[in-house]
């Protein structure tokens, strides 16, 4: 994996004893139409069903995608945190629905900052280089 998606968080709850609940914040890797790949501490198993809350933090204003129920289909250990695979089990990409046009928004929202990004190129010492 490479370094997480820019301003993109994944939100969800989890039990901490009988009536307690704690919500997490983990950093996701790489998004799609079909699922996203995210990183935390928590366990979870292949099979496990989450329900996230996907948040990309704008300038004005944040773009959500709430209860974005996802399958946990493959997990990857990375020391002491795990790698998820989670495939939006709920989704129609072809649907119009108000869910799918915010994971869609999303989608193209960090599809413009990747190419922005790689435009500007690794910084200015490596352009100062070129000059010289």
């Amino acid at each position: 994996m490479n370094d997480p998606l820019p301003d993109l968080v994944a939100r969800f709850r989890v039990r901490q004893g009988l009536f307690r609940k704690e919500t997490v914040e983990a950093r996701v890797y790489e998004l799609d139409s079909y699922g996203c790949v995210m990183k935390t501490d928590k366990v979870f198993e292949p099979g496990d069903t989450l329900v996230l809350e996907l948040v990309m933090d704008m300038p004005f204003e944040e773009i959500r995608a709430e209860d974005v129920s996802g399958l946990v289909t493959e997990k990857r250990k990375h020391c002491s945190n795990f790698f998820y695979s989670i495939d939006f089990s709920d989704l129609n990409t072809k649907d119009a629905s108000p869910l799918s046009e915010k994971l869609r928004r999303i989608h193209e929202v960090l599809l413009k900052k990747q190419s922005l990004k790689s435009r500007r190129g690794p910084g200015p010492v490596a352009s100062m280089r070129q000059l010289a």
